[in-house]
């Protein structure tokens, strides 16, 4: 007699179910992502219009007090840093322009004064009439170079009315959103009870002081090293001092982290095919220049203008520079400063008690309690406080 089979054991109803709630739940995340991938550089454009938002909206409130309309206020401020913008933009670019094409017409003259720089300094023994050979050989890498480059001239004409018509974009919904600021945020405080109103409308206030302080505190900081190198430049003879004097000032505040490299490269290159010892002496004014402004300018500027520890504003330049680029970089100092200052009105606070970790002292009185110490190490700090 046979033995009887086993009954098949069915598949679960729930495992089929789970199998397509998967597969959907896939086609959907590829569908959104792909969505916002198409969306982002809407979102970097609506998120540099905000900033520039806040940041002129001081002013256009000024004018409005004054009997000015809102739509003229805006557009005026607009039209004047659109200006500005090109004003340095076409200064930088017929100054790289005329260097390039004066590099090309006498380059015989650079390379063999550069050579006899080298030479006499650094004691080498190069031979300027091979260095111009090579440079001037058709199959040469430098020669190869210079018509790689021409092939993609094209390529930047195109990069070039992109950037034309994003910055039309920024400028047409920045004006929206100053022109009718409070039209906005009356109708997005008609949907609140009046206590989130008002922290809505104080969070808003906030924002448009800390980046209003941002960009004032980089415009003045842009305006002295603008000043200081133009005198360096100017007195150094060097080529289209005030174009460069305004590169250093721009590029050094408003590209964080690496701003004050570049800022810094183009004098400094610009001198060097003119006069290498020239160059030394630029190199040098702008590495004083920055411990100036580091230790002197920077601490009470901003002090005044956005309370911002140095520490936080690295990581904020360095966090948004990886999440969004260079555009990232300069948004995230002031998103940053808001952000402290709106974290520092939560929880309670105390009097902090008087301690030596906590002392905040000027020099003078560091030195003194110093010199107390090592005369008296068992002395308390109860004189001090």
């Amino acid at each position: 007699m046979n033995a009887p089979r086993p009954a098949t054991q069915r598949m679960p109803r729930w495992v089929w179910t789970a199998i397509a709630v998967f597969w959907l739940g896939y086609l959907l995340a590829i569908r959104v992502d792909s969505f916002i991938d198409r969306l982002y550089g809407l979102f970097v454009l609506l998120l540099v219009s905000l900033f520039l938002a806040l940041a002129i909206e001081p002013g256009v409130n000024r004018l409005a007090r004054r009997g000015w309309r809102r739509g003229t206020a805006t557009a005026v401020i607009l039209v004047g840093v659109l200006v500005a913008f090109l004003v340095f933009v076409i200064a930088i670019g017929a100054l790289v322009g005329q260097q390039i094409a004066d590099l090309l017409n006498e380059s015989e003259t650079y390379v063999t004064r550069t050579v006899n720089f080298l030479n006499d300094t650094f004691g080498t023994h190069i031979n300027a009439q091979q260095v111009i050979d090579k440079i001037q050989d058709p199959e040469g890498p430098v020669q190869k170079f210079i018509d790689s480059q021409q092939e993609r001239v094209f390529d930047l004409s195109v990069a070039a009315l992109g950037l034309l018509v994003q910055g039309l974009s920024v400028l047409l919904f920045t004006f929206y959103l100053v022109a009718d600021g409070p039209k906005l945020r009356r109708t997005i405080c008609s949907r609140l009870s009046p206590e989130r109103q008002r922290r809505v409308l104080t969070t808003w206030e906030l924002a448009i002081d800390k980046t209003g302080g941002y960009l004032y505190s980089r415009a003045l900081l842009a305006g002295l090293s603008a000043v200081f190198h133009w005198i360096v430049l100017q007195a150094l003879g060097t080529r289209a001092p005030v174009a460069l004097a305004l590169w250093v000032g721009v590029i050094s505040q408003f590209l964080p982290v690496i701003g004050t490299y570049l800022a810094g490269a183009l004098p400094v290159i610009v001198t060097f095919i003119d006069s290498p010892p020239k160059a030394l002496a630029v190199l040098i004014a702008v590495i004083i220049y920055q411990q100036l402004e580091n230790y002197l300018f920077l601490p009470r500027i901003t002090a005044r203008t956005m309370d911002l520890h140095p520490a936080v504003a690295f990581g904020a330049a360095i966090g948004g520079g990886a999440v969004l680029g260079a555009v990232g970089a300069v948004l995230a100092i002031p998103a940053a400063a808001m952000v402290q200052a709106l974290a520092s009105d939560f929880g309670e606070r105390h009097e902090v008690i008087d301690n030596d970790l906590t002392a905040i002292l000027p020099r003078r009185r560091r030195k003194e309690r110093r010199a107390a110490r090592s005369k008296h190490p068992t002395a308390g700090s109860d004189d001090d406080t």
